[in-house]
């Protein structure tokens, strides 16, 4: 009895071993955490933040940028990063570029005390109370940020605050369309 008590631990291993090979040749090497990169962005129907209720209007992802490029910020009040991240984006409106907001998880009294302390650098914000955006982006903290082209494919996504300039530039620079050549032309 005390020889089978003794290998124990090593049929353990084994079969932790044998376990981990199993989950290492099924697992798919091309996932990353940038999944949804090169994807159209989710069709996902939320309420707008009007003052401080969700609604009375509904939009989804994809037409909040109406055909043109955009950020798309998912953010909380409650989320500390988020308030780091927040002067970055006041200075991307003051470029002039989209930013659309989603509130993820957050009472809607409370995203609006947010922006109203912070100052508001969106052109809209969308509600998402139960986290329906967060789950069709495949997000996996507040906040991240996706950059939408015009035709609403997602070409690069940060994950965590925005504080590096580098960081900012790349995904700006990423959703801008490369120029088309009219019909008819031929590129060169």
């Amino acid at each position: 009895m005390n020889r089978w008590l003794a290998l124990l631990p090593l049929v353990v291993v084994v079969a932790l071993a044998a376990l981990f090979i199993g989950w290492s040749l099924k697992r798919d090497p091309a996932f990353k955490p940038d999944a949804m990169v090169g994807q159209p962005i989710p069709e996902t129907v939320l309420p707008m933040l009007t003052g401080d209720t969700a609604g009375p209007g509904n939009l989804d992802l994809k037409t909040a940028g109406v055909g043109r490029p955009m950020l798309v910020n998912v953010f909380a009040s409650w989320c500390a990063p988020c308030r780091l991240e927040h002067p970055k984006l006041l200075a991307l409106k003051a470029r002039g570029i989209a930013v659309v907001g989603v509130a993820y998880k957050d009472e809607p009294v409370a995203t609006r005390a947010f922006l109203d302390e912070l100052g508001d650098p969106y052109s809209m914000v969308l509600v998402d109370h139960e986290g329906r955006a967060g789950l069709d982006l495949g997000i996996s903290g507040v906040p991240e940020t996706f950059a939408v082209d015009a035709m609403g494919r997602i070409t690069a996504k940060q994950s965590g605050p925005l504080l590096n300039d580098a960081d900012i530039e790349r995904l700006v620079a990423s959703m801008q369309a490369p120029p088309r050549p009219a019909p008819g032309e031929k590129s060169h």
